[in-house]
C-alpha cells in the first residue's frame, strides 16, 4: 500500500511539474513572438524624409570611420589597369546620372530594372551636374581613361546596396553557385579558396564596391529597399507621378531567416568563424539587423 501511494503522489507531482513546465514554455513563446512581432512592426512602419535622411548619414559615417581606421585606398590608383581592377563592379548610367555598384543579391537587379523603365519613360532627373561633358555610351566605370573615371566620380550620384552578408551567400547556393556541392562543401570551398577564383557572387561588398575609393552619395540595404530607394529618388528630382516599381526584399524577410538557421546548423564553428573572418570587413562597417551568424558567433566572446 505504501509503494501506491508513494506511486500515485510521485505521478501526481510529476503531472503537476508538466503543466507548468508548458505554462512557462507557452509564456516564453509567447512572449518571444510578441517581441518578434513588435520588431517587424517597427521594420514597417513607414519611415519620415528626415529618418531615412539620417540614416544614410550614419551608414555614411561608419564608412567614413571603417575607411580612416582601416588605412583603405582613397584615391585612384596610379595606372590605368590598377585603376579599371579596382572600379570593375562600378556601373555607369549617364542619362539619370548614376553611378552605382553592382553587387549581386542586394536589390541591384530591382534598381537596374527601375533605371530602365525611367528610360522608356524618357524621365529626367533635376540633378545638378558639375562637369557638363560627354563621357560616351560606356556602362561600366572601367572602360573610361583616370581623367574620366575622376570626373565621373566627382559628378554622379553614388549608389551602394548591401545585404547582409550570410544571406548572400545562401542566395549565391541557391541560385546554383555551389556546383553541386552541399551547403556545407560550398562553404568549405570558399573558405578554402580565399581570394582565388572568388565570385562577385559571394565577394563582401566593400571589396567589390571600393566604398574608401568611391565616397557613396547612398547605402541602399536590402529589406528597406522601398523606402529607400523612393527616398534616394525623390531627393534625386524624380516627379511624385512617377510610380516606382515594388521591391521583393521585405516579402522574403521570413524566408531567409528561416534558412540562415537552417544553413547555420549545418556548419562547425570553425567554419561559422571562417566566415566571420571572410565578411569581417563588410560586418564591421555595417550594421545588419538580425544577422544570425554575427550575433551567434562574430561578436566576441560568442560562440
Amino acid at each position: 500500500m505504501r509503494f501506491l501511494a508513494r506511486l500515485l503522489t510521485l505521478a501526481f507531482l510529476g503531472f503537476i511539474s508538466l503543466l507548468w513546465w508548458r505554462h512557462l514554455l507557452w509564456r516564453n513563446t509567447a512572449q518571444n513572438q510578441g517581441r518578434l512581432a513588435m520588431e517587424d512592426a517597427e521594420e514597417d512602419v513607414p519611415q519620415t524624409f528626415d529618418s531615412l535622411l539620417h540614416i544614410q548619414q550614419l551608414r555614411k559615417k561608419a564608412l567614413r570611420s571603417f575607411c580612416s581606421e582601416r588605412g583603405k585606398i582613397t584615391r585612384l590608383p596610379p595606372t590605368q589597369q590598377e585603376a579599371s581592377q579596382a572600379l570593375s563592379s562600378i556601373m555607369v548610367d549617364h542619362k539619370l546620372h548614376f553611378l552605382y555598384c553592382k553587387t549581386p543579391a542586394t536589390g541591384v537587379e530591382g534598381w537596374e530594372r527601375l533605371l530602365e523603365m525611367l528610360l522608356e519613360k524618357n524621365v529626367s532627373l533635376q540633378l545638378p551636374i558639375p562637369h557638363h561633358q560627354q563621357f560616351g555610351s560606356q556602362k561600366a566605370l572601367s572602360e573610361y581613361n583616370r581623367t574620366s573615371m575622376e570626373a565621373i566620380m566627382q559628378s554622379y550620384t553614388k549608389v551602394m546596396f548591401v545585404r547582409e552578408p550570410f544571406q548572400r551567400l545562401i542566395s549565391a547556393y541557391m541560385h546554383g553557385m555551389a556546383d553541386g556541392l552541399n551547403f556545407k562543401e560550398f562553404v568549405q570551398y570558399i573558405l578554402y579558396s580565399g581570394s582565388r577564383n572568388r565570385s562577385m557572387e559571394w565577394t563582401p561588398s566593400v571589396s567589390l564596391c571600393r566604398p574608401c575609393l568611391v565616397r557613396y552619395d547612398y547605402v541602399i540595404m536590402f529589406g528597406f529597399l522601398d523606402n529607400e530607394v523612393r527616398h534616394l529618388m525623390l531627393r534625386a528630382g524624380l516627379p511624385e507621378n512617377i510610380r516606382i516599381p515594388e521591391f521583393i526584399d521585405s516579402k522574403i524577410r521570413w524566408t531567409y531567416r528561416w534558412l540562415e538557421e537552417q544553413m547555420l546548423s549545418q556548419l562547425s564553428l570553425r567554419e561559422r568563424k571562417g566566415l566571420c573572418h571572410f565578411f569581417r570587413f563588410d560586418y564591421h562597417t555595417f550594421r545588419f539587423p538580425r544577422s544570425l551568424l554575427w550575433n551567434l558567433t562574430c561578436i566576441p566572446g560568442s560562440g
